[in-house]
């Protein structure tokens, strides 16, 4: 049997994977009897695909793609009561999704069972259950919402696109950036990458192993699951970061350095299946093309600073 630690465990929450905002605007307005009452009288009828929903039916077809047991498995963490969620469980079966472990907490939050089931990674729409497992250590994302209609997951490769600092790597650097300026931000990168001194691990490392590892059981050429690295970074930035993942053994399939570019054209080009990006600016303009989570993490996510706000006005 494939024990937790040799699979890919990925966590999402119910109103990531299915599209729940009437039954959550009922909850807002009248309450929470008004909202059980709601789902329960409406359990026989099938939710559409939320946000995650495409992601999650492309990583759970890996496992049809791999001899033996299932190297992937999806958790359902949700704050609904058991008896509320039954109309999610329905929605699974009707969909035909392979996921049989969840956590239904009632209207608290589920974060506190990522560690338990062994989650390498938690997708939710909930920003405060997020930024929860992040604090706790874990990789987590807000999966926003969007306008366009959400897809059916098609064929083809599942491709993870990732921003470099305060996602995979820590926001040391960043923090140079924004207090000393562009320039000292590359000269300090110039000399490290001199020195080998390679960056700290950012929230979505563990993950990024995981994944990578998971790759690994693809033979050459043949692997299902593609990774990109999508960074503002230029050169000579780029070149810690490259030592970087070589001192960590991850290989990365695609790097993309982009200098300050607008990256929603070269995420929609590389055909992200999800992309994850620590400064909304980003996941703003990325949003309205492929699925997006926001990383709250790091210096672009704290309250601004006094000194911030004096320089503001």
């Amino acid at each position: 049997m494939t024990t937790p630690h040799e699979k890919l465990v990925i966590a999402v929450s119910s109103r990531a994977l299915f599209d729940l905002d009437e039954g959550h605007q009922i909850f807002l307005n009248e309450g929470l009897d008004a909202y059980s009452e709601y789902q329960i009288t409406h359990e026989n009828e099938i939710l559409t695909p939320g946000q995650a929903f495409p992601l999650v039916k492309k990583l759970l077809s890996i496992n049809q793609q791999l001899p033996g047991d299932p190297k992937v498995e999806v958790i359902l963490l949700s704050r609904n009561s058991a008896d509320t969620g039954l109309r999610v469980f329905n929605s699974i079966s009707h969909y035909q999704l392979p996921i049989e472990r969840a956590a239904f907490c009632g209207g608290r939050s589920p974060y506190r069972y990522v560690s338990a089931f062994g989650c390498h990674l938690f997708l939710s729409t909930h920003a405060e259950d997020v930024s929860s497992a992040l604090q706790a250590g874990y990789a987590a994302a807000t999966i926003l919402p969007t306008a366009r209609k959400t897809p059916q997951a098609d064929e083809g490769e599942l491709c993870f696109a990732f921003d470099g600092d305060a996602v995979i790597f820590s926001d040391e650097a960043e923090r140079i950036y924004k207090s000393s300026g562009l320039a000292a931000f590359s000269a300090s990168e110039k000399a490290k990458a001199a020195a080998n001194e390679p960056l700290s691990g950012g929230p979505f490392k563990a993950f990024l192993s995981a994944l990578h590892n998971l790759q690994q059981q693809f033979p050459v050429n043949e692997c299902p699951i593609r990774t990109a690295l999508v960074t503002a970074r230029s050169a000579p930035a780029h070149e810690r970061v490259i030592k970087t993942l070589r001192e960590w053994g991850i290989r990365l399939d695609e790097s993309l350095f982009l200098g300050g570019l607008t990256k929603a054209a070269f995420l929609k080009a590389f055909h992200a299946d999800v992309f994850f990006d620590d400064q909304t600016i980003h996941c703003e303009s990325a949003r309205e093309h492929v699925t997006t989570g926001h990383v709250p993490h790091g210096i672009a996510n704290e309250p601004p600073t006094e000194e911030d706000q004096q320089q503001n006005h």
